[in-house]
């Protein structure tokens, strides 16, 4: 039976692109209550040494994910085809038995495990983009993943209140319970997407062939671009940090904008976010110039940027409300964090004409996104506890719009002028 699928996929490129796409997605989509289902939960009744319990908690699941990203440099760049689904399925099962030992554990001393569930996690991104990268359709495949950790978020929360909600299930027992329900429809997916077949002939011709890298590889990657990647790793710890911002505290900002118990404002809004981002993304395959797709990726970071400080503006001088403010925000950080995402190293790769796999880039820039995304938690809980998460934000979105635009044409410039001296 997968033999069969396998020849398919092999023979009919429409039939691929289906397949790879929507297995992507709902692999992602399964993933990412691992990932995001406890912060549907407040826990605000629970304080230690004058800090809230839910800052100690997503400091140590951000602390686990760099430590994981840290670790997923070596093991993704270097993780042969042939162990992608097992490795899927056991990072998933190690933190599901986390999670379990967590609501087991009492508080804080759970916190431990927090950390340790999110210890495989953050390799799960980077071993998923093993299958979709250098591809002639690799926009569009990873359009589709990206629209599903897009619609994660919210769709992590929603599960995390219907289980709170409907089965009056506690909120240190939820994230196991919210996980439970995800992990088989996991495996199945996983499974589905082992049956991927490898990049052909002409998808090497026109992408460059994509290997596992060892350390001399990396190493030499990163000589070769260190100011790029330097520029680039700076302001991908800017957009990552606000977006991770964004994503933990939404149900507290809500809340702050009355919205407190309406649990489909998650989907609600985080939906056409992900069919903007998804049908942006999946245009890009239509341009076959891979300079030119960088190019305009580059461009449209620019923009998402732009999009942060200006949907804030007119939220703040009531020319549009609430709802439209954080869709549009939303549109703008993820136009941004989409692109820079996968496709930039995609057709990074492709223009320059080199080969690596986009899982070692990311994972890279990830592990340095992770280390800032603590930073901001520090600095809002210990020197502005007085401002509330709502002001904070807002603050937060000036800063984060301003910082990245300056950062992103400075490497626009740079690159181009490199490219240029290429030819």
């Amino acid at each position: 039976m997968l033999q069969k699928l396998q020849i398919t996929l092999q023979r009919n490129s429409l039939a691929f692109q289906v397949f790879a796409s929507l297995t992507a997605f709902f692999t992602y989509l399964c993933f990412y209550p691992f990932r995001r289902a406890y912060t549907a939960a407040t826990y605000e009744d629970w304080i230690f040494l004058g800090v809230q319990f839910k800052i100690l908690m997503i400091t140590a699941q951000v602390l686990g994910f760099a430590v994981s990203k840290g670790l997923g440099v070596k093991y993704v760049s270097e993780m042969l085809p042939e162990n992608r689904s097992k490795s899927l399925i056991l990072m998933l099962a190690l933190s599901w038995f986390a999670y379990l030992l967590f609501a087991l554990t009492p508080a804080p001393y759970n916190l431990i495990f927090i950390f340790l569930a999110s210890l495989p996690l953050g390799m799960v991104y980077g071993t998923i983009l093993g299958f979709l990268e250098g591809r002639r359709s690799t926009d569009l495949l990873v359009a589709v993943l990206t629209a599903s950790f897009i619609m994660g978020s919210g769709f992590a929360k929603s599960i995390g209140k219907w289980v709170m909600n409907t089965w009056g299930v506690t909120e240190f027992w939820m994230p196991f319970v919210a996980c439970a329900i995800m992990f088989i429809p996991f495996v199945i997916c996983v499974t589905l997407m082992g049956q991927i077949p490898a990049p052909n002939a002409e998808d090497i011709a026109s992408r460059t062939i994509r290997k596992p890298m060892q350390k001399e590889d990396r190493k030499a990657f990163v000589k070769e671009f260190f100011f790029s990647l330097s520029i680039f790793v700076v302001s991908y710890i800017v957009l990552t940090t606000f977006r991770e911002f964004r994503d933990n505290f939404t149900p507290e900002i809500w809340k702050l904008l009355g919205y407190a118990n309406n649990s489909a404002i998650f989907t609600q809004t985080e939906t056409p976010i992900a069919i903007a981002v998804l049908l942006l993304m999946a245009s890009m395959r239509w341009i076959k110039n891979n300079y030119q797709a960088f190019f305009l990726i580059e461009i449209l970071m620019l923009l998402g940027g732009i999009l942060i400080g200006l949907s804030t503006f007119l939220f703040q001088a009531h020319l549009i409300g609430p709802v439209m403010w954080l869709t549009l925000l939303g549109f703008g950080v993820y136009v941004a964090y989409s692109m820079c995402n996968s496709l930039y190293f995609e057709r990074m790769i492709a223009s320059f004409q080199r080969s690596g796999t986009i899982g070692f880039l990311i994972t890279l820039a990830d592990y340095y996104a992770y280390l800032g995304s603590i930073l901001v938690l520090f600095y809002k809980n210990f020197f502005q506890k007085s401002i509330n998460y709502l002001d904070f934000f807002i603050s937060l979105s000036y800063a984060i719009s301003a910082i990245y635009i300056l950062l992103v044409g400075l490497s626009i410039g740079y690159l181009h002028k490199k490219y240029q001296n290429r030819l």
